[in-house]
């Protein structure tokens, strides 16, 4: 650990991270647009992507990858200062 000029101390206890249960495969985006699975796969290498669930929203994917990174780091949310998105 470093300590820059105003004696403040960061460190990164635990990350982490949610996907969406739900998921659309290039198959199935195929159906909606003009590709092909083998087209999308060949120049991004995704088969599959999550996508939010109705009434899922930006904040809530943020709440539960927090809960996440609380759970990896072993602390509680009352122990945190600062939160860095």
């Amino acid at each position: 650990m470093t300590t820059d000029n105003f004696g403040f101390r960061s460190v990164v206890l635990g990350v982490g991270a949610y996907l969406p249960q739900k998921t659309l495969t290039n198959d199935e985006l195929a159906k909606l647009v003009d590709t092909s699975d083998a087209w999308i796969v060949q120049r991004t290498g995704i088969k599959e992507r999550h996508i939010a669930a109705e009434g899922e929203t930006t904040s809530m994917l943020g709440e539960m990858a927090a809960r996440d990174a609380l759970a990896n780091a072993g602390i509680a949310a009352d122990d945190i200062d600062l939160i860095v998105v």
